[in-house]
C-alpha cells in the first residue's frame, strides 16, 4: 500500500473516534471506548516506530508522544490521548506528504542522461541502451541531445552547450579530434563522436555518484523538538516518581504525568515550522522539509553559483556599433537558427519593436554564422573573423565590453555594417538579494563558478562577495563548501549538473528549478519561479518560524514545568492538571500560527 495512504488511515483512526466519542457520549454511552480504540492503532504504531529508531540511535520527542498518549490513557484521559494520537498522526502525515509533493514536483537526477543513443553499425544506424555503448563505437549525437558517455569528436565542427557542466553560458566550438564530456548538450548540427569511456565511467555518472556520496556523508539535520525532549522527559519522570516516592500518593504522580503531555513540543514546533513551509510555498520556494525550514534558520555562509544563478545564465545583445536597420535584418535572417547567439539577437530585436521579415535562402555553416537574403538584401551574420573572410574587410571596432563576452558581425551586400556584443548578464534582483542576506546574517558569501576567472571577478566584484573562486569543478565546489564551513552553517545556490553535489553536501542546498533536474533533485529547497529574491524571504521566514517555535515552546514548556510543580506538591488534582495543560496547547499552538504571517 501507498505509504501516505497508509499514514491517511493512521489519521483517520483518531478523527473516527473522536467523532464516535462525541457520538457516545451524546447518546448516553462510553465515549472513553470509542477515544481508546482511535489511539491505539496511533500508540501501537509509534511504539513500532521508536524501536526501530532505537535500534539507528535516534532518541527524541517520539518517546514523549508515546509517554503522552499511553499516560492518557493509563490515567484515565482518553481524550487527551486521542487528542494527541490525532495531533502526531496529522503531523506525520504532513510531513510524508511535503515530501512526496517535492519528488513529484522534482525530476529525478538521472532523467537528464539519455537512456538510448544511436550507434553507426555497417553503414546503418542502430538505437542501443546506453549500457551497451563501448569504447571504440561511433555515436551520433543529435541537435539538443545530451552526450551519453565521453567522446572526441570524429566530425568537422560541433558546438556545445557546456552550462549545466563548467557554467560556461556561451556555446563552446569544438574542432574534429578534441575532447568532449558527458553532460554536455549539442548545441548545433548533428555529429559523429566516437566513445573514449562506457556510460558507467563518464563524467556525468561521475558527477552522480558524487552526489550521492556527498549526502551520504552529511550529517542528519537535528529536529528543534529532539533538543528539548530528553531534558523535559527526565524532568517529568522525576518529579512524577519524587513526588510518588515522599508522599506515597500516586494521585500526584498521576497529576504530574497528565499536566506533563507535552504538547508544546508535540503541537507547537510542528505547527510553527509547517506554517514557515507555508509561509515560503507563498513566495515560491519548495522547502522540502520542516527540518530543512530549521536548518535554514541557522545560516551564516552562502556558497553560491555564478552561471544562471547570479546571472541568465544566456547571452543577451549588450553592445552594438552599427544602425538598427543592421540589427533588425540581422534578426530577420537569424530566425532561421536555433543557435542561442541567434534566439538572444531575435530576442533583441523584438525587444527594441523592430518588425522582423521572412528570410530567404538561408545557409548555415556551423561554428560560424549564417547567410540568406532578407527583403532582397544579402545578409551574414557570424563570427567576426568569418565574416571579415567574406567581405575583406575587419569588422566594425566596438567600445569596452564586458569580460567573457562574445562579439558577432553582420554584412550586408558585402559590406561590414554592424559589430554586436552578447554577454551572460547579472540577474536584476541580485544585487539587492545578496544585500538583502547580508544584512539577515549572512557574514561571508563566496562566488563559485565552473567559468573562466575573469567573468568570475567580475560577478564577484558585482555583488560583493567576499571571495569568488573560478573553474570549479564539482569535486572543487564540494571542497569550498566543506571549508566554508569553518565561518558557520553553509548554504549553497546553484542551478546545474555541475552544482549538484555541492548542493547535496551543503548544510542547506537551494537550487533554482527551471534551470536544472539535477540540481532540483540534489537540493533541500527549490525556487519555483526564475529569480533570486524570494531567496531572502525564505530564510526570513525561517528564522521567524523557528523563533515562534522556540518562544512557544519556551513559553509551553515553563508553564507545564511549573504546574508539574504544583502537581507534586499536592495542589493540582489531575483533572485540574488536565485543563490547564489544554489551556497551556491552545496558547502555544494560537502562537506558532504566527509564523503563518509577515
Amino acid at each position: 500500500m501507498n505509504p501516505l495512504a497508509d499514514r491517511r488511515l493512521l489519521v483517520a483512526c483518531p478523527l473516527l473516534g473522536l467523532l464516535a466519542g462525541a457520538l457516545l457520549w451524546w447518546v448516553g454511552g462510553r465515549p472513553e471506548i470509542a477515544l481508546a480504540m482511535g489511539t491505539l492503532p496511533v500508540l501501537v504504531l509509534l511504539v513500532a516506530e521508536m524501536i526501530r529508531s532505537l535500534r539507528q540511535g535516534g532518541f527524541g520527542l517520539d518517546l514523549i508522544a508515546a509517554l503522552a498518549m499511553a499516560a492518557g490513557l493509563a490515567m484515565g484521559e482518553p481524550l487527551a490521548a486521542c487528542i494527541v494520537a490525532l495531533m502526531y498522526a496529522g503531523g506525520q502525515y504532513l510531513e510524508d506528504y511535503a515530501h512526496r509533493r517535492a519528488g513529484a514536483e522534482m525530476t529525478a537526477l538521472l532523467a537528464r542522461q539519455p537512456r538510448t543513443a544511436l550507434r553507426h553499425d555497417d553503414g546503418a544506424l542502430t538505437e542501443i541502451p546506453i549500457e551497451d555503448i563501448a569504447v571504440g563505437d561511433l555515436l551520433l549525437i543529435r541537435r539538443g541531445a545530451v552526450l551519453p558517455v565521453d567522446g572526441t569528436l570524429a566530425s568537422p565542427l560541433a558546438q556545445l552547450d557546456t552550462a549545466a557542466l563548467t557554467g560556461e553560458p556561451m556555446p563552446v566550438r569544438v574542432a574534429q579530434g578534441e575532447a568532449m564530456l558527458s553532460g554536455c548538450a549539442n548545441a548545433g548540427d548533428a555529429f559523429d563522436l566516437r566513445a573514449t569511456t562506457d556510460a558507467a565511467a563518464s563524467t556525468y555518472a561521475g558527477i552522480v555518484r558524487m552526489v550521492q556520496a556527498a549526502a551520504d556523508s552529511r550529517a542528519p539535520m537535528a529536529r528543534l523538538a529532539d533538543q528539548w525532549s530528553l531534558g523535559f522527559l527526565a524532568l517529568t519522570l522525576a518529579l512524577a516518581g519524587a513526588a510518588w516516592a515522599l508522599t506515597g500518593e500516586a494521585q500526584r504522580a498521576l497529576a504530574v504525568l497528565v499536566i506533563a503531555t507535552p504538547c508544546p513540543l508535540i503541537l507547537a514546533v510542528p505547527v510553527a515550522l509547517l506554517a514557515g513551509l507555508s509561509r515560503t510555498a507563498k513566495l515560491g520556494v519548495l522547502v522540502k522539509s520542516a527540518a530543512v525550514l530549521e536548518a535554514m534558520a541557522r545560516i551564516r555562509v552562502l556558497v553560491i553559483d555564478k552561471t544562471g544563478t547570479i546571472t541568465a545564465g544566456a547571452p543577451a545583445l549588450v553592445a552594438m556599433t552599427g544602425p538598427e536597420e543592421a540589427l533588425r535584418l540581422a534578426a530577420s535572417l537569424d530566425q532561421a537558427s536555433e543557435h542561442p547567439i541567434a534566439r538572444a539577437l531575435v530576442a533583441a530585436a523584438r525587444a527594441r519593436g523592430l518588425a522582423l521579415s521572412v528570410p530567404e535562402e538561408v545557409h548555415e555553416v556551423p561554428g560560424e554564422g549564417l547567410t540568406g537574403l532578407v527583403e532582397g538584401r544579402r545578409v551574414a551574420v557570424g563570427g567576426p573573423n568569418w565574416v571579415a573572410e567574406m567581405t575583406g574587410a575587419p569588422a566594425l571596432p566596438v567600445g569596452p565590453v564586458p569580460e567573457g563576452a562574445m562579439r558577432c558581425a553582420v554584412a550586408l551586400d558585402g559590406t561590414q555594417a554592424a559589430t554586436l556584443v552578447f554577454a551572460d548578464q547579472l540577474r536584476p534582483d541580485a544585487v539587492t538579494t545578496i544585500a538583502t542576506l547580508r544584512a539577515q546574517g549572512i557574514g561571508r558569501i563566496i562566488l563559485a563558478s565552473g567559468d573562466a576567472a575573469a567573468p568570475v571577478r567580475a560577478a564577484g566584484a558585482a555583488i560583493g562577495a567576499d571571495a569568488a573562486h573560478a573553474r570549479q569543478a564539482p569535486a572543487d565546489k564540494v571542497a569550498l563548501v566543506a571549508a566554508a564551513r569553518a565561518y558557520g552553517p553553509v548554504l549553497m545556490l546553484g542551478d546545474g549538473l555541475n552544482d549538484a553535489p555541492a548542493l547535496a553536501a551543503a548544510d542547506v542546498g537551494v537550487a533554482i528549478a527551471t534551470k536544472g533536474a539535477a540540481a532540483a533533485e540534489a537540493a533541500d529547497a527549490v525556487l519555483l519561479v526564475d529569480g533570486l529574491r524570494h531567496l531572502a524571504g525564505t530564510l526570513g521566514a525561517a528564522r521567524r518560524a523557528r523563533a515562534i517555535a522556540l518562544q512557544s515552546v519556551t513559553i509551553g514548556i515553563g508553564l507545564s514545568s511549573l504546574g508539574m510543580v504544583l502537581a507534586a506538591f499536592g495542589y493540582l488534582s489531575p483533572v485540574q492538571g488536565a485543563l490547564i495543560q489544554e489551556a497551556i496547547d491552545v496558547a502555544v499552538i494560537l502562537n506558532a500560527l504566527r509564523a503563518l504571517t509577515d
